[in-house]
């Protein structure tokens, strides 16, 4: 069984987001982790959006990278620049990827327009982590 590290900067938006759709669309093909460079806490609105696309992430913990410098990852996916940049040393022969996501923590506007680019970022993400598990996992 393969095992996957999402990095993202404070591991409560895009990283969770990941987290959860890679482990739907990865089932019993990968166990999956997602942390920080910081811990942050798991965003209420991507909690929300997951919801309503039917992905409970509520469970999930904000982690910090170091937690897992024990465990020997196959993949290590970097969801935002800042985690790329940041990212101290990991000691794994881990294959690396990197895709810059927009942080809808950022989102400024109504409640209405945040929410739309939460919903946007969970697209993409989705899109991505459904691409990586055919492509990966096979």
């Amino acid at each position: 069984m393969k095992k996957i590290l999402v990095l993202c900067t404070g591991n409560s938006c895009r990283s969770q987001i990941a987290e959860g759709y890679l482990r739907h669309f990865a089932g019993d093909k990968a166990i999956v982790y997602s942390a920080g460079v910081e811990t942050h806490g798991v965003n209420p609105r991507a909690i929300a959006t997951m919801k309503e696309d039917g992905i409970d992430i509520s469970t999930h913990t904000s982690n910090n990278v170091t937690e897992y410098y024990s465990i020997d990852f196959d993949f290590v996916i970097t969801v935002c620049d800042n985690a790329k940049e940041r990212c101290p040393f990991f000691p794994t022969k881990a294959e690396k990827f990197h895709y810059n996501f927009p942080d809808p923590a950022k989102a400024k506007g109504t409640e209405e327009e945040i929410l739309k680019q939460f919903t946007a970022v969970r697209q993409l993400i989705k899109d991505y982590s459904e691409q990586f598990v055919k492509k990966h996992l096979g």
